[in-house]
């Protein structure tokens, strides 16, 4: 049987996160202590103890979910993927679960990317929407036919697309798709607009991070946010996490390409359910889902 394995991304933090890992195995203790050194802060505290204020900063939220599923995918005896794949953020937690990218690099890459989108975010804040029962040829039909920028930028299921860009374009935007028969169009509350040109400056500050990072060959085919598809070159690896950050999050596509090539089980590794959520709809409930988040 054909397990596939899936690691959340930002707004699945919780206060208490990771606590118990730390308390409870050795080697989780070490790798998370390792993570505040490389970080330059306890960001452990925050994580066991901080409000879900203190965990809503993007230099703690990003870091805190990748700790807790990489540590955790560590921890588990029968971590042995046959593909992975991770939300946007939770693309770094895959990679270094499959040994694509050394843990301590992972790391130091997903906080240059979270303090970059901070930047990004403050520079021009922009808007997402969340865009319920349209079909995805409307929203992106309605998206291209707006003044201003505004994109797809996460197709999370059928009938579940978030776009992202411009405040006013977004805006401009959800009220079209509501004239179109969106069942709802609804601004998210977000700092700013992922995954779209608005992303650009973050793009490349975070690109001279990736080019000097080193790839390995992962353990199972990795299937990214920018393709949909199985990678298991490093170089192509390095090239389509170079694209992530303006590119859409292609997570529909990815589960049914996983589905086709074999996965018969999904789990879930670290905080939150979305994932088992979206896959369950994406597969119409004709696959084993679960979510592992503790030991």
């Amino acid at each position: 049987m054909k397990k596939a394995y899936v690691f959340p991304g930002q707004g699945s933090q919780f206060p208490g996160m990771a606590k118990d890992l730390y308390e409870n195995n050795e080697v989780a203790r070490e790798m998370l202590e390792k993570a505040n050194e490389v970080l330059g802060f306890r960001i452990t505290d925050i994580m066991f103890d901080g409000t879900a204020e203190d965990l809503k900063q993007t230099k703690v939220t990003q870091p805190a979910i990748f700790l807790h599923s990489v540590v955790l995918a560590k921890c588990l005896e029968d971590f042995t993927p046959d593909m992975v794949a991770g939300h946007s953020l939770g693309e770094f937690s895959a990679l270094v679960a499959a040994g694509a990218m050394d843990f301590e690099e992972g790391l130091k890459l997903v906080s240059i990317r979270a303090q970059a989108m901070q930047k990004a975010c403050e520079a021009n804040p922009g808007a997402m929407a969340a865009i319920i029962a349209l079909p995805t040829e409307t929203v992106e039909e309605i998206c291209a036919g707006c003044e201003g920028v505004v994109v797809a930028a996460n197709y999370n299921c059928d009938g579940q697309i978030v776009i992202s860009g411009e405040k006013e374009a977004v805006e401009k935007a959800c009220e079209k798709m509501k004239e179109a028969g969106a069942k709802r169009a609804l601004l998210l509350p977000v700092g700013g607009a992922f995954h779209s040109p608005l992303m650009e400056p973050a793009r490349a500050e975070l690109a001279e991070g990736i080019e000097k990072a080193v790839f390995h060959t992962p353990s199972c085919p990795v299937y990214q946010n920018v393709t949909a598809k199985p990678s298991t070159d490093p170089a192509e690896i390095k090239a389509n996490l170079l694209a992530q950050l303006t590119a859409p999050v292609r997570w529909t596509q990815s589960t049914k390409n996983m589905i086709s090539n074999g996965a018969e089980s999904f789990t879930e590794v670290g905080p939150g359910k979305v994932l088992q959520g979206l896959v369950a709809k994406i597969s119409g409930g004709s696959i084993a889902v679960d979510g592992v988040c503790s030991l």
